[in-house]
C-alpha cells in the first residue's frame, strides 16, 4: 500500500509542472510576437521581422493571434498561435488550430475606364 502512495506522490511531481493539463487561454499579441521570436531563435531561423495580430478565430475558447514571419526572398510564413500555461502553441504543433488564410490589410485597387 505504501508503494502506491509513494508513486501516486512521484506522478504527481513529475506532471505538476507540466503545462499538458493547462487550459489554453489567450495571449497578447506582443507576447505571442516575443514567445515565437524566442522559438525562431533557438531553432537557429533568421526572421526579418515579426508582424502578429488577432486573427478573430478562437480555439478552445482562446483568441488565436497571426503573426506573419519574414524569412527573406520574399518568404512570409503565417504562425496562429494560442498560449497554453507560459508555453506557444502554434498550428504546426497542433493542427486544429485554425490559421487559414486571411485578407486583412489587403485592397485591390479598382480602376474604372470610360
Amino acid at each position: 500500500m505504501a508503494s502506491a502512495a509513494t508513486l501516486g506522490v512521484l506522478v504527481f511531481a513529475l506532471t505538476a509542472g507540466s503545462d499538458a493539463k493547462q487550459p489554453y487561454r489567450s495571449g497578447s499579441a506582443a507576447e505571442v510576437k516575443q514567445k515565437l521570436a524566442a522559438r525562431l531563435h533557438q531553432r537557429l531561423l533568421r526572421a526579418h521581422w515579426i508582424a502578429c495580430v488577432p486573427s478573430g478565430r478562437r480555439y478552445h475558447d482562446a483568441a488565436v493571434v497571426r503573426c506573419n514571419v519574414n524569412f527573406g526572398d520574399p518568404h512570409i510564413q503565417a504562425y496562429c498561435s494560442v498560449m497554453r500555461g507560459g508555453r506557444l502553441v502554434t498550428q504546426y504543433d497542433d493542427a486544429a488550430i485554425p490559421c487559414g488564410h486571411d485578407g486583412a490589410g489587403w485592397s485591390a485597387p479598382v480602376k474604372t475606364l470610360n
